[in-house]
């Protein structure tokens, strides 16, 4: 919900009264420079990586160096040296239940929504990848950076709640990958009773799981010592954990979010809220559960704070190694811990820096979350206003789901206009004014959030009868009706609070019951429907428009052979028949036998120009099939985002209804939560407002010859030459091999038959061959030999793309 407060508070005691001020329970001095060691150290690795400085083959090694030696001998000698007096075991729980609440929750929906084939590995490193914490290489530094002075007690959790993550959950997630293994008929296990064995080894095996319970033997055998002989020693190695482990993720960073497709990108969503707002929201839920008896309030507060950072900490790059290990996953892990680890980042500071700052007045707290709303809600309004025009004009809104899609920007309208609307009638004394804006600002917002579920419904039954199988008009009637009927009883049961200037308060307790009502009904509405519409979907495509197809669609000919079609008795013209993709290499052979008399297929060599050729025919299809299913994943896609919004909002629902004392960390959940609701035009802008055919494909038309034209005057004699070099290179050593390959001939009418290739399939061939270490330096040596005039498309309306578009040699 939006900027929620009582009496203009957000920070106020359930009786209004500010709570007393307390010293901050950490010092935010050092987490600045912390995150920036952190971070460019990440950032050196990175472009280590991307320079090819440490190529990838060498980037293992060091990965091996961190995990066998560095992090095992930095595990044990704080396992020797803890203190298990100070040990604040209640905490310690809370984290572990909060882990196996994650971790159980990950697993069964994975096991729900993913497809048959994949899915038990889907829920063994989905739930791992949920509740490993990069704990050592990037929380421990800033734990110490904010606890050091304050509590430095708090910074040996991390070697007590780490371990029990690896040594509990990590085996039943990689249970859950041998399960997989056994299952596709992988040779590496016959029975189940040997799959149970191999966990078992592997956890015996891995080097960390194997110090720490070396460690904790020798904690209680050396009296928490190391002995003088080898204290050097296990420091040299402990100590190079640090900057070595920073190091090595930004290494692995390299070229993964490349991978994205449209089942990483839904899977992705879902994880990094998993991890980055549900773990960290159910961390601090449950030490104010079990913590509850604590010594005293300000340390009950100071653990609560702590687990929050805790759970924000993002994935190890540790469960990269498990997926690469199964050969499972890999793509959806590499780039989820690429994109959390950054995320990660302005998460830390802001809660950090919410923690540390002194308490202070209600009012300019409510007014400064007043600005934000006003302003990100006239950004919003640009947006709107851009994606609905594109939207009518690419004339989309009859269709379905985008006939939906247009009321969801509709209502997203409304609640930024109703926003504006409210900042000036907030203050004033006009009671008719405040009820009218209040009731345009509610009714609208809570459309925006009914819309989602029902956008969702309509996707899944889209699925399941090839068309929305009830009345579009019923559907607009619910999405406008429902958020009127809770206005409404809210205006006629609610009682208006007094001086506030808090829309979301507007009256009180009641207005947030029935703001966590409509949210829970259309978490669960849209949730449902796409766990059910996953689970139909069982062949994901890239997000990529050159992946989407590579159908042949049965056109396909053996090459370097004529295809004969019988021709009836006495039915042979002795005509030429014209090609009807252009004009014909040979005329037609005609035999004199009525029995056996068939035609020879002419070859098309020229320009493609009737409507009718098998070839563009097919080439439109696959490009309406992208279309559809990009639209699809568009729409999925904002669903997700928006679900992911409604869900912090009910959060900060329910945080409030059962906390007397909200803290300060509720605070970003309600900026969080502001922007959310009011920039919710920025997401639909996102996926919808740049259309392909009126913005994007105009625009890079004409960049494309601007671009050329400025080339061309600037390095005009150099490209050419190096055309001409491709081009005679390629002619001189690799065409014939290139033929032989990839080079199909295909029917392009019912008498004409050519002989071309797919673009996507030269990409991968050249790649292949070396000439090309990857798909871009493949398309541009594509696109030097198309310049060159050495290939051309069958049309020649398109340049070489890496997609399933028909090209031949001249």
């Amino acid at each position: 919900m939006g900027d929620l407060s009582v009496n203009s508070s957000i920070f106020s005691s359930r009786d209004g009264s500010d709570p007393p001020s307390v010293p901050p329970s950490m010092s935010i001095d050092k987490l600045l420079p912390a995150l920036l060691e952190c971070f460019g150290i990440i950032l050196c690795g990175y472009v280590a990586g991307r320079t090819n400085i440490i190529p990838a083959t060498q980037a293992k090694g060091l990965g091996s160096f961190v995990s066998k030696f560095a992090l095992p001998a930095l595990l044990f000698k704080n396992m020797v040296l803890l203190d298990f007096g100070d040990v604040i075991w209640p905490f310690f729980f809370s984290i572990l239940v909060a882990k196996v609440t994650v971790f159980f929750f990950v697993c069964v929906l994975t096991l729900l929504v993913a497809d048959r084939e994949s899915r038990f590995s889907k829920a063994g490193l989905f739930s791992i990848f949920a509740t490993q914490s990069n704990d050592f290489a990037l929380g421990f530094p800033i734990v110490e950076a904010l606890y050091r002075n304050t509590h430095p007690e708090y910074l040996q959790y991390i070697y007590l709640v780490a371990p029990v993550s690896l040594m509990v959950l990590n085996p039943l997630g990689f249970a859950f990958c041998e399960v997989q293994r056994w299952r596709t008929g992988e040779p590496h296990q016959q029975s189940k009773l040997k799959v149970l064995g191999l966990v078992i080894l592997q956890v015996v095996k891995n080097p960390i799981v194997f110090m720490v319970v070396i460690g904790v033997i020798s904690h209680f055998l050396l009296c928490q010592k190391i002995p003088a002989f080898m204290e050097e020693f296990v420091d040299g190695l402990a100590n190079s954990f640090g900057g070595a482990a920073l190091f090595y993720l930004g290494l692995t960073m390299v070229g993964q979010l490349k991978k994205l497709t449209r089942s990483t990108v839904v899977a992705l969503i879902l994880l990094i809220t998993a991890k980055l707002l549900v773990m960290p929201l159910i961390c601090r839920g449950m030490v104010e559960v079990l913590d509850s008896g604590s010594r005293s309030s300000m340390n009950h507060t100071s653990l609560s704070n702590y687990a929050f950072l805790y759970g924000a900490f993002p994935t190890a790059p540790s469960v990269a190694i498990y997926a690469s290990h199964y050969n499972m996953e890999l793509e959806v892990v590499t780039s989820g811990m690429v994109i959390g680890t950054f995320l990660s980042a302005p998460i830390m500071y802001v809660s950090a820096w919410l923690l540390t700052i002194p308490w202070m007045d209600s009012d300019p707290l409510a007014s400064a979350l007043q600005h934000v709303s006003f302003n990100i809600s006239i950004i919003s309004l640009f947006a709107l206003v851009w994606s609905i025009v594109v939207m009518l004009l690419s004339r989309k809104f009859h269709r379905s789901p985008h006939i939906f899609t247009i009321n969801l920007f509709v209502a997203q309208l409304l609640a930024c206009v109703g926003m504006i609307a409210w900042n000036f009638v907030a203050e004033q004394d006009n009671f008719l004014g405040q009820v009218l804006t209040f009731t345009l600002l509610y009714g609208s917002l809570y459309s925006t959030y009914i819309w989602p579920g029902l956008i969702a419904l309509s996707l899944l039954l889209m699925r399941k009868h090839e068309e929305v199988n009830f009345r579009p008009g019923l559907t607009v009637i619910t999405g406008w009706g429902v958020p009127v009927l809770a206005v409404s009883a809210l205006l006629l049961t609610g009682e208006r609070l007094p001086n506030t200037i808090d829309s979301a308060f507007f009256y009180g307790k009641t207005q947030v019951m029935c703001t966590s009502v409509v949210l829970f009904v259309s978490i669960v509405l849209c949730g449902v429907s796409l766990t059910l519409l996953s689970r139909r979907t069982q062949d994901y495509h890239s997000l990529e428009p050159g992946s989407l197809s590579n159908s042949e669609e049965d056109v396909d000919l053996p090459y370097n052979t004529h295809t004969e079609q019988p021709s009836a008795v006495g039915s042979i013209n002795t005509d030429c028949q014209t090609c009807e993709c252009g004009r014909l290499q040979s005329v037609p052979d005609m035999t004199s036998s009525k029995e056996e008399a068939t035609i020879q297929t002419g070859q098309c060599s020229q320009q493609c120009t009737s409507t009718s050729c098998l070839l563009v025919e097919e080439e439109q299809k696959v490009a309406d099939s992208q279309s559809t299913d990009i639209q699809l994943t568009r729409h999925v896609l904002v669903c997700l985002l928006l679900t992911v919004s409604l869900l912090a909002n009910l959060s900060s629902c329910l945080w409030w209804l059962f906390n007397t004392d909200p803290g300060r960390l509720y605070l970003e959940l309600q900026f969080f939560c502001v922007v959310a609701n009011f920039g919710q035009g920025l997401i639909s802008f996102a996926f919808f407002g740049l259309d392909k055919h009126l913005i994007i494909s105009p625009f890079k038309k004409r960049l494309a010859s601007l671009w050329q034209g400025w080339g061309q005057e600037v390095t005009g004699s150099a490209a050419s030459e190096e055309i001409r070099l491709t081009c005679t290179q390629f002619l001189t050593y690799h065409k014939e091999q290139c033929v032989r390959d990839i080079v199909h001939k295909k029917r392009c009418g019912q008498r004409s038959t050519t002989e071309t290739f797919l673009g996507s399939d030269m990409v991968q061939w050249l790649q292949s061959v070396g000439l090309a270490s990857d798909a871009g330096e493949a398309l541009a040596y594509g696109s030097r030999l198309l310049e060159g005039g050495v290939i051309q498309h069958i049309t020649l309306e398109h340049g070489f793309q890496d997609e399933a578009l028909h090209y031949r040699f001249t």
